[in-house]
C-alpha cells in the first residue's frame, strides 16, 4: 500500500501543479498588466482549473499509481473517478468559500492556503480512499502482492 500512496501522491502533485497554475492565472492573473478573466469568481476558476487537473490525475492514476488494479466499470473507471473527484472537490471549495466569505480574505496567498493547501489535503485523503475502494479494485491476491 505504501507504493500506491507514493505513486498516488506523485500523480496528485503533477495534477495539482497544473490546477494551481490555471487557478492562479484565471483568478489572480500572472501580471498586473491585465485583469484576470475570473477575478471576481474564484469558485468558478477553481472548478475549471481542477477539472483539467482531474483529467491529468485520471490518466496518471490509471496508468501508473493503480496500474496493477483492475476495474469492474465498463469505461475503465472514468465515470466513477470523475464523480469521486467532483464530489470531493466540494472540500477545497468549502475551504475557499469560508476564507473568502466568512473571513473576508481575498488575496492570492489566502486563496491558495485555503483551497490548495488545507482543502486539497483533506480532499486528496478522501479521494484516495474512495478511488482505491470504488474505482480500482485489487485483481487478486497475487497481483496485489507482486506490486508491493
Amino acid at each position: 500500500m505504501a507504493g500506491e500512496i507514493w505513486r498516488y501522491m506523485a500523480v496528485g502533485l503533477g495534477a495539482t501543479i497544473v490546477a494551481f497554475i490555471l487557478f492562479n492565472g484565471l483568478v489572480h492573473g500572472f501580471s498586473t498588466a491585465y485583469r484576470a478573466p475570473l477575478n471576481g469568481h474564484p469558485l468558478t476558476g477553481y472548478v475549471l482549473a481542477n477539472l483539467v487537473g482531474t483529467a491529468v490525475s485520471y490518466r496518471g492514476t490509471r496508468s501508473w499509481a493503480f496500474r496493477h488494479r483492475g476495474t469492474t466499470h465498463s469505461d475503465g473507471g472514468r465515470t466513477a473517478f470523475v464523480t469521486i473527484s467532483v464530489a470531493t472537490m466540494a472540500i477545497p471549495l468549502a475551504c475557499l468559500w469560508i476564507s473568502r466569505n466568512l473571513m473576508g480574505l481575498d488575496d492570492p496567498f489566502s486563496d491558495n492556503i485555503s483551497a490548495n493547501v488545507i482543502g486539497l489535503a483533506l480532499g486528496n485523503l478522501a479521494r484516495f480512499v474512495l478511488t482505491r475502494q470504488f474505482v480500482f479494485h485489487v485483481r487478486n491476491d497475487v497481483d496485489a502482492l507482486d506490486t508491493v
